[in-house]
């Protein structure tokens, strides 16, 4: 311990010596600790953390498999008989997303809500802020009207008064008691559950599909394990029910199964491939890092030769030496990993901003013990693994030519490592260039890749009617529809809007059930046919720029008084109709078991993602009539409908906006606009993730490009100052200038060369692991692989124009007279 202290201050003395180098190494490593550092962090609380809840392992994410949705949602009446009929989950729950007009606070807002079945915060473990949660039997049809509030509307909403609890609130005109407050510390993003305003027992739910046993309403489930009971246990015990109740109910439970999953893996699953790889490019950012700080060690004990082996006469050991060696980098990079927390912290921040929305734990990524634990692990590594080099080449110098050269510089052959080093850095720079062009070609593509529409100048928004048209007659709401088109279609700016009920493209999907005109009724619901559904109104297809490839689309006379009409997409025609006309053909749905008319045919949009659309097994899409949509069902929509507005090319989207909000409130200041997203934001939104990798992965090529960079111009640097003498002598024999020049850049481009060669082939076997993350590109692009060497090589010569150009200015009669 006391020799390790004395080496350690010897070191310490020693980097006080040379403030610029110390001052440049310390930059290096932080640059490269810090990035690694703060992509830990994101990996650290999205990967590795455990979920936040009371025993993680136990939970479990629960669906129905059926035709197209391997993990699609549950219907409630399946749900029940699960909860009652299971052996090995402790408790079982439901949720479904919503939205809620809240009413008699002031201005009338649009809340996030959800419905939840009364298990779904005890299995989560969340106690509230005040009051309570959900009891047994809270949850149920005809139970009172009681709702939890989150912390945040407590103290927005509310002014955080305590005495809450008891108090009525008004959601989509019924009137709720508040029996409790959620801790703003409670967190799932998992399916469509978010953190949300408002949660309300799934029983107060109005719908009245919520009882059919086919239908699933984009509710999703979450189970506790029995403690000792494995996922398979429970697997196999869904499946046999599911085997009961599709025995017992084949029209509707025909083909579903019980689908469980993780927890943790259905939240984490889709982002783990991007983190993964952004993890692995990173580190080849620090590994470049520290093969810089090894060149400039190596460059420094060249001048350290005659001390070291004085050190050798007098009697000390190789391991003192390297000893030595080893405690002097090992500063480097502790004060590297010191100014690396703090560039990890900043570079965290950023990280977070450009993180996309949907990306799950955003809020559990910080610096905890392991990142810190982890920032001190890569720091003595690093100071281990680029102190190594120069502490073995120092510790067994040969004394006698040393002393003999009496400290003058050291022979070209001496330079083998430093040029390795500098192959390596290349290789690496040019690998994360690859990837990062490999992910830029790829987001052009998919910007290129033609959505079925046209998003320019395209808004959308969700808008409710005023609550005393919650339970107003289908007439009421359809006459106060048509009343808000009209304001709409006055509004100055707007060219084409239209309702939607369904399906939006890209944001949210339902499905409809048909057979063909002609053909027996499918036994069951699902042998039937599927389509995506879109209930729209006339105005769609000018709003949304789809085109019309044959046939109409629909007209005001196709309202709740005309028989059925259906347009279809082409991939529908396609699948079902090959290629007869499908114009004037029928098609029988199932929501009301009505025989519609097909009346047009539009061209396919992606509705999935831009990417992803053509692997989706449901490609069909199906348009029907806002108008005639089933009393039923136009009684829903009173809550909560979605608009699309087409403006002017000359009109910015906001100012459309207000003019619509100003137009609405004024006829009525009781409905409420929310949420209001250009589908623009709507396709980059999908995007968001693609595009988070990229910018990171962008980041570190650049980040590893200047490293490469710098440390080629230190290696040709430190040789040009080495080669004084033999330059001064070759001028001095004749050598012209270009002559010089060309030597000092030869160098420098065979060690690029060499290490565009290898970065060209460690690419070509490492980017095969991108292959899921790219769209449209191949791994092996050559246009990517050529644009990218030209660049390296390009960069690499530049830097080394400067020591060469600096070469060419040596005097001959200066250079013999130093040496």
């Amino acid at each position: 311990m006391g020799t390790l202290i004395q080496d350690l201050a010897y070191g310490w003395r020693m980097l006080c010596k040379s403030p610029g180098f110390a001052a440049i190494a310390i930059l290096t490593l932080a640059l490269g600790i810090g990035a690694n550092t703060a992509l830990f962090s994101i990996v650290n609380g999205v990967l590795l953390n455990p979920l936040p809840f009371p025993q993680p392992d136990q939970l479990v994410a629960l669906f129905e498999s059926k035709p197209n949705f391997e993990t699609g949602s549950v219907s409630y009446p399946n749900f029940r008989d699960w909860q009652k009929d299971n052996r090995t989950f402790s408790s079982l729950g439901i949720m479904r997303n919503t939205a809620f007009t809240l009413t008699g606070a002031g201005q009338g807002e649009q809340l996030n809500g959800q419905f939840v079945s009364s298990d779904v915060f005890p299995i989560l473990g969340v106690k509230p802020v005040i009051g309570r949660i959900f009891a047994v039997g809270d949850d149920e049809i005809g139970a009172a009207a009681n709702v939890l509030i989150s912390e945040g509307l407590w103290k927005r909403k509310f002014s955080g008064t305590p005495d809450i609890v008891g108090k009525a609130m008004t959601l989509d005109g019924k009137v709720f008691t508040i029996i409790g407050v959620v801790p703003a510390s409670f967190q799932l993003r998992f399916s469509t559950f978010t953190p949300s305003d408002v949660y309300a027992p799934i029983g107060q739910w109005t719908n009245p599909f919520l009882t059919k046993r086919a239908a699933g309403l984009g509710i999703h489930g979450i189970g506790r394990l029995k403690p000792g009971v494995t996922i398979e246990q429970a697997q196999a015990d869904m499946a046999a029910i599911s085997q009961n109740l599709a025995a017992a109910f084949p029209d509707d439970d025909k083909g579903i199964t019980a689908k469980l999953v993780p927890l943790k893996r259905q939240m984490v699953g889709p982002v783990k491939i991007f983190l993964l790889v952004l993890l692995g490019a990173v580190g080849f950012v620090l590994l470049i890092a520290c093969v810089n700080v090894a060149n400039l060690l190596l460059a420094r004990s060249t001048a350290r030769t005659r001390e070291f082996a004085i050190r050798t006469a007098l009697g000390a050991s190789r391991p003192r030496i390297v000893g030595q060696l080893l405690a002097e980098s090992s500063l480097l990079a502790l004060a590297g990993g010191g100014l690396g927390l703090l560039i990890a912290s900043l570079g965290t921040r950023a990280a977070l901003a450009a993180l996309p929305t949907t990306l799950p734990r955003m809020e559990e990524i910080g610096l905890d013990s392991r990142v810190l634990f982890f920032t001190l692990a890569i720091s003595l590594l690093g100071g281990i693994l680029f102190g190594l080099a120069p502490a073995l080449k120092m510790s067994h110098p040969d004394m006698h030519e040393t002393l003999k050269e009496g400290g003058r510089g050291a022979s070209g052959t001496r330079h083998r490592a430093q040029g390795v080093f500098v192959v390596v850095e290349m290789a690496m720079a040019l690998v994360l260039l690859i990837g990062a062009g490999l992910m830029i070609r790829s987001l052009v593509r998919l910007w290129s890749v033609d959505p079925g529409f046209n998003s320019q100048n395209v808004l959308t928004f969700g808008l409710s009617l005023p609550s005393s048209m919650t339970n107003a007659s289908p007439e009421a709401i359809r006459a106060a529809f048509r009343e808000l088109d009209r304001n709409l279609q006055a509004t100055a700016g707007v060219e084409a809007t239209s309702l939607s009920w369904g399906a939006i493209p890209m944001s949210s999907d339902d499905e409809l059930l048909f057979w063909l005109d002609g053909q027996p009724r499918p036994s069951s619901l699902n042998d039937m046919n599927w389509a995506l559904s879109y209930v729209v109104e006339p105005g769609y297809l000018q709003a949304m720029g789809i085109r019309l490839m044959r046939g109409r689309f629909f007209g005001p006379q196709d309202d709740e008084h005309s028989p059925p009409v259906v347009v279809i997409d082409d991939a529908l025609a396609s699948q079902y109709f090959g290629n007869s006309d499908p114009i004037g053909r029928r098609i029988n749905l199932e929501n009301g078991a009505k025989s519609a008319e097909i009346i047009g045919v539009v061209h396919h949009v992606k509705q999935w993602s831009l990417d992803a659309d053509d692997k989706q097994s449901l490609q069909a899409q199906a348009y029907l009539p806002f108008m005639q949509l089933p009393d039923e069902a136009i009684a829903l929509t009173a809550s909560g409908v979605s608009v699309v507005v087409r403006s002017s090319a000359t009109a910015a989207l906001g100012s459309p906006f207000e003019s619509i909000r100003h137009n609405i409130e004024q006829a009525n200041n009781q409905q409420v606009i929310y949420s209001p997203q250009t589908m623009n934001e709507i396709i980059s939104s999908s995007l968001a993730t693609q595009r988070f990798a990229m910018i990171l992965l962008a980041s570190f090529a650049a980040l590893a490009l200047l490293l490469a960079s710098v440390g080629i111009y230190g290696v040709i640097s430190y040789l040009v100052a080495q080669r004084t003498h033999e330059i001064g002598v070759r001028m001095a024999l004749g050598a012209r200038r270009s002559d010089v020049l060309r030597l000092i850049l030869g160098r420098g481009g065979k060690l690029a060369l060499i290490g565009a060669g290898v970065g060209l082939i460690a690419a070509l076997a490492l980017t095969r692991l991108m292959a899921g993350m790219i769209y449209g590109v191949k791994t092996s692009d050559p246009l990517t692989f050529v644009a990218v060497s030209v660049l390296l090589m390009f960069i690499a010569l530049a830097a080394c124009y400067v020591p060469a150009r600096r070469a060419t200015k040596v005097d001959p009669m200066v250079a013999l007279r130093y040496e």
